[in-house]
């Protein structure tokens, strides 16, 4: 679900651009950490013990997903074999398609999920809206196999919010915002977790030559 864009604050560039920028670090200043500290501490907890992390989103928040399953996945620890096992479920164009044809665009993550995640795996979804009806089955199938499931959500949260294990919720009601959010809260998280890199996970030896 796309709402549409939060409205312009005035028709001055410059104008706009300060009031965004207030909008956004007024939200930040006021967000709720303690859910945010909660996944940073499970995503450590992943990279520890090997297991899986998945992320999902559509549109923009599909980009999110791809974009941080690739900054959990090398740029975290930027060692060889040292990143969390990240894996964006939006990535995929022949598998998005091929369900998506097949079983029909809602079940596009929840099929994936059920082929390769495992009990104690770790969901995180991205949804401004909170009602993306495959948003809303990859939290499901997430329930069902035993994993926890985190959602970054804006607006009022929508349906993930009752549905996730712990939802971060982002009250605003500006899609861009929402989804800048997402960012944020994992570029946070990332940075965090590189700085436990020494204590996680130690750089694959070189072979002696």
């Amino acid at each position: 679900m796309q709402n549409a864009p939060g409205p312009a604050s005035s028709k001055s560039p410059a104008e706009h651009f300060q009031g965004y920028s207030q909008r956004l670090c007024a939200l930040l200043l006021g967000l709720d950490w303690a859910p945010v500290v909660r996944l940073a501490e499970d995503l450590c907890d992943c990279w520890r013990s090997g297991r899986q992390v998945f992320l999902c989103g559509n549109g923009g928040s599909a980009g999110n997903a791809a974009h941080m399953a690739n900054d959990f996945l090398y740029p975290v620890s930027k060692r060889k074999g040292s990143g969390l096992r990240a894996r964006a479920l939006s990535e995929n164009a022949a598998v998005i398609t091929c369900l998506g044809n097949d079983e029909g665009y809602d079940e596009i993550f929840s099929f994936q999920l059920a082929a390769l995640a495992a009990k104690g795996d770790l969901l995180l979804a991205f949804s401004g809206s909170g009602n993306s009806r495959n948003v809303l089955r990859a939290l499901e199938e997430a329930r069902r196999l035993g994993m926890k499931s985190y959602a970054i959500l804006g607006y009022s949260g929508g349906q993930a919010k009752a549905l996730a294990d712990v939802p971060i919720h982002v009250p605003i009601d500006d899609m861009q915002i929402a989804e800048d959010t997402q960012t944020i809260i994992c570029h946070m998280i990332m940075q965090w977790l590189y700085a436990q890199r020494d204590e996680i996970a130690a750089p694959v030896a070189t072979a002696p030559t």
